[in-house]
Order: structure tokens, then C-alpha cells, then sequence
């Protein structure tokens, strides 16, 4: 599982960082959720690859995996 870094370039505020962070931290096997308002860059300590991307997507934010 890992951990996997996201850009995200559309979060723009807090209300995004925390939208992100709750929806990807209810996924399964996820045990940490950073969303960095500077950087663009979510980082998530476990949970699957196409679930997290999914999750970022229905919280209405396109992302680009930086790393697998």
C-alpha cells in the first residue's frame, strides 16, 4: 500500500484541503491524509491508488498521481 503524493492543482482554500482529507480518509486501509494548501499536494499513507484518485474526484478536484 504505501504512500502516494497527489497534485491537485484546483485546492485553493481550507474548505478544499478538508474536503479532500475527509473524503480520502474514510477509505479503507488509509491511516494518514495530508493535503498541503502551498505545495497543491496531497500525500496519503495507505489505501489503494484508484480508490484514493476516485475519492479526490467525487470531492469534486481532478488529481495527477506524482508518484507510485
Amino acid at each position: 500500500m504505501g504512500e502516494h503524493s497527489y497534485r491537485v492543482d484546483e485546492m485553493s482554500c481550507d474548505h478544499c484541503t478538508a474536503s479532500i482529507e475527509d473524503a480520502v480518509s474514510l477509505l479503507e486501509g488509509v491511516t494518514r491524509v495530508v493535503a498541503d494548501l502551498s505545495t497543491k499536494i496531497v500525500t496519503v499513507a495507505g489505501g489503494q491508488d484508484a480508490q484514493i484518485r476516485a475519492a479526490i474526484d467525487d470531492a469534486g478536484y481532478d488529481s495527477a498521481l506524482l508518484d507510485t
